[in-house]
C-alpha cells in the first residue's frame, strides 16, 4: 500500500466535517483540525477545507516529515501503523511508540543499542530497525513489532478515557477502528 492509498482510506474514515462538542482538537474536516490547517497555512473556514489541501496536510505533516517514508522502505505495515496513529494521536507520539517497542525488543542491547524515546526517526530508529527485522525476518519482526505498536496504541486510549470522561465518547471509535487494520499478512 503506498502513501496515496493510505491517505485516501484515512480521509475515508474520518468523513467530512466533524465539530463534536467533547473534542478538545474543536472543529475537523477529514480528521484535521483547525489548528493543524492553520498551521499549514488554511485560512478558510474548516466545513471547506478541500480533500486535496487536507491530502497535502497528511502527506507533509504526517508521512514526509516525520520520516514515515524511511521506515515504509524496510516495513511498509508498520510505517501504515505509524501513519495512522500519528494523524491521530500525533506523529511524534507514534515515533515514541516506534522507540520504545524497538528497544524493549532488542534482547537487552544485544541486537542494537537502545533508542532515546525522542518522537523523531532519525538514523538511530532507522539502524535500530534495520537491525531489528535482520534479527527476527522481515515478515515476523514485522507482525511482532505491529502488535507492540497496537499494545502502545490501546493503552494510550484507554488511558485518554480514563483520565478524561469525556473521551469515553470516542473510545469505542478509537479501539474499533484504529487497532489491527494493519497487522494481517
Amino acid at each position: 500500500m503506498d502513501v496515496d492509498e493510505l491517505i485516501d482510506e484515512l480521509i475515508e474514515r474520518e468523513a467530512g466535517y466533524v465539530n463534536h462538542p467533547a473534542d478538545k482538537g474543536g472543529p475537523t474536516r477529514y480528521g484535521i483540525t483547525e489548528a493543524v490547517a492553520r498551521a499549514h497555512g488554511y485560512a478558510g473556514a474548516m466545513a471547506e477545507l478541500s480533500r486535496d489541501e487536507a491530502a497535502a496536510i497528511y502527506r507533509r505533516l504526517y508521512w514526509l516529515r516525520p520520516r514515515f517514508d524511511q521506515v515504509a522502505r524496510r516495513a511498509p505495515r508498520v510505517a501504515a501503523e505509524l501513519f495512522d496513529t500519528g494523524a491521530n494521536m500525533g506523529p511524534a507520539v507514534a515515533a515514541t511508540f516506534l522507540q520504545r517497542a524497538l528497544t524493549a525488543l532488542n534482547r537487552g542491547g544485544k541486537d542494537y543499542p537502545d533508542l532515546t524515546p525522542d518522537g523523531r526517526v532519525g538514523p538511530a530508529t532507522i539502524a535500530a530497525l534495520d537491525a531489528f527485522l535482520t534479527a527476527r525476518g522481515k515478515s515476523g519482526g514485522e507482525t511482532v513489532l505491529l502488535r507492540a505498536l497496537e499494545a502502545l496504541q490501546g493503552e494510550r486510549y484507554l488511558r485518554l478515557a480514563e483520565k478524561r470522561p469525556a473521551n469515553e465518547a470516542f473510545l469505542y471509535g478509537w479501539l474499533a477502528n484504529r487497532i489491527g487494520e494493519f497487522n494481517s499478512d
